[in-house]
């Protein structure tokens, strides 16, 4: 696997990766990580990619980092 393209945000790193016909779309926050994987065949390469990652997507990647920071402090409370 190798990467390809990083995209700038304030927030967050998002890398692309390519490997075996399929892109990976890696977004970390924190101990936080979603990744999401794309067939070359679905979509026109890192621009492609680019344009996917719109605002609705975005919003909704940051909406699920919230409740998964969420859900980690809350098993790290309960611990206590």
């Amino acid at each position: 696997m190798r990467v390809i393209a990083t995209i700038p945000h304030p927030k967050i790193s998002i890398s692309i990766f390519s490997m075996n016909d399929k892109y990976q779309i890696q977004f970390i926050a924190g101990p936080m990580e979603q990744t999401f994987k794309i067939t070359h065949t679905e979509i026109d390469g890192v621009e492609g990619i680019k344009k996917m990652l719109d605002e609705e997507f975005m919003q909704k990647i940051m909406e699920r980092f919230n409740e998964m920071y969420l859900s980690y402090k809350a098993a790290l409370d309960r611990m206590k």
